[in-house]
C-alpha cells in the first residue's frame, strides 16, 4: 500500500482584537473570559478613555498579567494623521486621517465661540452617489470599524487638551452614509457616550441620513440616542432623483412615511438638510413643494448653500435667494436656519481634501442590497 505524505498548512493566526471596537459591555465579556472581573474592565475603561492612553506601556493601573494578556491578543489602533490642512477663519481644522490598511478618511474639528465640534466619517468612500458630492463621486470602498469611527474623536480630544478645550459637539456627517454601516455607528455611538468614558451627550450628536428608509425606522425602533438629520434636497421625486440617487431605491412618499413615524415614535423633532443650488433647487416652487412637504411635521430646515465640487459644476445660491427660500417656508410654519460654511478655502467640504489629496486606493465597489 502507497501512502502519500500529507504538508499540514500552518493555520492563519487569530486577528487581534481592537479594543477600541468594543463597547463596555463587549469589553467586559471579553475579559471575562480570560478570568478577569468587571473591576478590572472598568480600569481599563478609564484608563482607554479617560486617561486616553496610546499604548500598553500606560497601562500603570493594571495587574501585569492583565496588560501581557492585553499585549498578546489585542491592539490599540488610532488613526494616524495622512494630511491636515487649516482654514484661514482660524477655527477650522481638516484632517485626512490613515487606517490601518492605509484608507484614509476624513475628520473636521470645528471650533466656536463656546464650544468644539467634530465631523466624523462612518465609511471609506459613499455608496449613495448624490451628485454633488465628493465623496459620492468616488464611490463606495468600505465600513469603518467602531474603533475606526471612535479613533477619529480620540484623535480630535488630544487636539483639544493642547488648548484645554474639551469637544461638545459629534456631527455623523463626513464620508460615508451612517445607516449604511448602522451597527458599527451605534456601536461607536454607545462607546461615545458611556459615561464612565468619553461622557459625551447624546443630544449633542448628531446622524444625517441621505434617507436610508429601513434605518431610519429601525432608529426609531431601537430609541437610539442620536439626533436625526435627513437630506432632502429635492421635494418632488423627480427633483430629489436628480440629485440623490438613493431615491430610486426608497422614494419620497416611502422616505416621509418613515419620518413621521420616527417623529411620532421618539416625539423628537427632525432637520432637514437642503443644498441650495443655483437655479436649480433655490427656486420658489421648489421652496413651496418643501413647504407643503413638511407642513404639520416637527421639523426645522437647514439651509446650506452648496459647497461647490470639481466633479459637479453647480453653484451655491446666492444671499437674495436664500432669504426668499427662507420666507417661503416661514409661511408654512417651517422654521429653517442658514447653515455656516466653514473651511471652504481648504476643502471642508465631505471627500474634497482627500480627492485633493490622493486617488482612491481601489475600485468602487456595489454597495450590498
Amino acid at each position: 500500500m502507497c501512502y502519500r505524505s500529507v504538508t499540514m498548512q500552518p493555520m492563519p493566526p487569530t486577528p487581534l482584537v481592537n479594543l477600541y471596537d468594543l463597547p463596555r459591555a463587549a469589553l467586559g465579556e471579553l475579559l471575562a473570559g480570560w478570568g478577569y472581573s468587571a473591576y478590572h474592565r472598568d480600569l481599563l475603561w478609564e484608563a482607554l478613555y479617560r486617561q486616553q492612553v496610546e499604548s500598553f506601556d500606560a497601562l500603570t493601573g493594571l495587574r501585569p498579567d492583565l496588560v501581557q494578556a492585553l499585549r498578546e491578543r489585542t491592539r490599540l489602533e488610532r488613526p494616524t494623521t495622512h494630511h491636515e490642512v487649516f482654514s484661514s477663519d482660524g477655527f477650522t481644522r481638516k484632517l485626512l486621517l490613515r487606517l490601518r490598511d492605509g484608507q484614509t478618511v476624513e475628520t473636521v474639528l470645528m471650533r466656536f465661540k463656546d464650544r468644539a465640534t467634530v465631523c466624523l466619517s462612518t465609511q471609506a468612500g459613499c455608496a449613495m452617489g448624490c451628485v454633488f458630492c465628493a465623496t459620492g463621486q468616488m464611490g463606495f470602498v468600505r465600513h469603518l470599524t467602531p474603533g475606526e469611527i471612535v479613533g477619529q474623536v480620540l484623535h480630535v480630544t488630544r487636539i483639544l487638551r493642547e488648548t484645554n478645550e474639551s469637544l461638545r459637539n459629534v456631527v455623523l456627517m463626513g464620508m460615508g452614509e451612517p445607516l449604511h454601516n448602522y451597527d458599527a455607528t451605534m456601536e461607536a455611538v454607545d462607546i461615545l457616550v458611556e459615561r464612565s468614558g468619553l461622557a459625551l451627550a447624546p443630544r449633542f450628536i448628531t446622524l444625517s441620513t441621505v434617507g436610508v428608509v429601513p434605518g431610519i425606522r429601525r432608529l426609531a425602533d431601537e430609541d437610539r440616542p442620536v439626533q436625526l438629520a435627513v437630506s432632502l434636497h429635492g421635494a418632488t421625486e423627480a427633483e430629489r432623483g436628480a440629485l440623490v440617487p438613493a431615491a430610486r431605491k426608497w422614494p419620497l412618499a416611502e422616505l416621509m412615511d418613515a419620518c413621521r413615524y420616527y417623529s411620532e415614535k421618539r416625539k423628537r423633532r427632525i432637520f432637514y438638510e437642503w443644498a441650495l443650488i443655483a437655479g436649480q433647487n433655490d427656486t420658489p416652487e421648489q421652496a413651496h413643494a418643501l413647504g407643503q412637504l413638511l407642513q404639520g411635521m416637527d421639523a426645522h430646515v437647514n439651509v446650506i448653500p452648496l459647497n461647490p465640487t470639481v466633479g459637479y459644476a453647480q453653484r451655491p445660491s446666492g444671499p437674495d435667494a436664500v432669504r426668499a427660500f427662507q420666507d417661503i417656508l416661514a409661511g408654512y410654519g417651517l422654521p429653517s436656519t442658514v447653515r455656516q460654511r466653514r473651511g471652504i478655502d481648504i476643502d471642508a467640504g465631505c471627500g474634497q481634501l482627500k480627492a485633493a489629496v490622493e486617488r482612491p486606493r481601489r475600485a468602487p465597489q456595489p454597495t450590498a442590497s
